[in-house]
């Protein structure tokens, strides 16, 4: 029996699993199951390094239907999206998205509906690459700007204040463990890790909100 899985790929906190299945259910998309990988960078992890995307190869087979909102969702690489794509059609698997309604079906035998349908992935893949570096060369760009202002340049504001930070040295200093400081404090066990690994990191991260 034929199923629809629709894979999702979140990598910033204003995305969210269930916004991209109310798109493709909204769209008329009956889904049967959603696969999904969360904080996964599609430009430089292959969906088959991914965790979840890599269970696709395993659970999609000939006549099911993988749906994505849009291509740079298995990646922002053109390769490796074009390669994956063509994978998924030789193994009988249509490709669909959302945005667009767009159809990548591999039982196509006209050699001019082929020829239409591998230069549509070519596009769409080369348009998933373009974007990703569009967006880095953004963020490089305003980067380096701010930090021509160190009174602008102050990077993520740390989830903890003085106190906290001063508490969470005390409690290391006195031989505790992660978990113990991460439950006295509220802190993540990462955030705890991160002030044990770059004391003077954190001390100068704080200090650049401080300012």
């Amino acid at each position: 029996m034929s199923q629809t899985i629709l894979y999702a790929r979140v990598s910033t906190a204003d995305q969210t699993i269930e916004h991209q299945r109310t798109q493709a259910e909204a769209a008329g998309f009956k889904v049967d199951e959603v696969v999904a990988d969360h904080g996964v960078s599609g430009v430089s992890t292959k969906l088959s390094e991914r965790p979840e995307g890599n269970r696709l190869y395993d659970k999609l087979r000939g006549g099911d239907t993988l749906v994505v909102r849009w291509v740079d969702r298995l990646g922002r690489n053109y390769q490796d999206v074009t390669d994956t794509i063509r994978e998924f059609m030789r193994r009988g698997v249509v490709i669909r998205t959302v945005i667009n309604n767009m159809t990548f079906d591999g039982s196509t035998t006209d050699p001019t509906q082929m020829a239409v349908r591998d230069a549509l992935i070519g596009f769409m893949a080369a348009t998933a690459q373009a974007q990703a570096e569009a967006t880095k060369e953004a963020q490089k760009a305003g980067i380096e700007a701010a930090k021509s202002d160190p009174r602008r340049y102050r990077g993520k504001k740390p989830s903890y204040d003085r106190a906290g930070l001063e508490l969470v040295r005390s409690m290391l200093a006195e031989g505790a463990g992660t978990t113990a400081v991460s439950n006295a404090t509220g802190l993540s066990r990462q955030t705890v890790l991160r002030i044990k690994g770059d004391p003077i990191g954190a001390e100068e991260a704080l200090e650049r909100w401080e300012a």
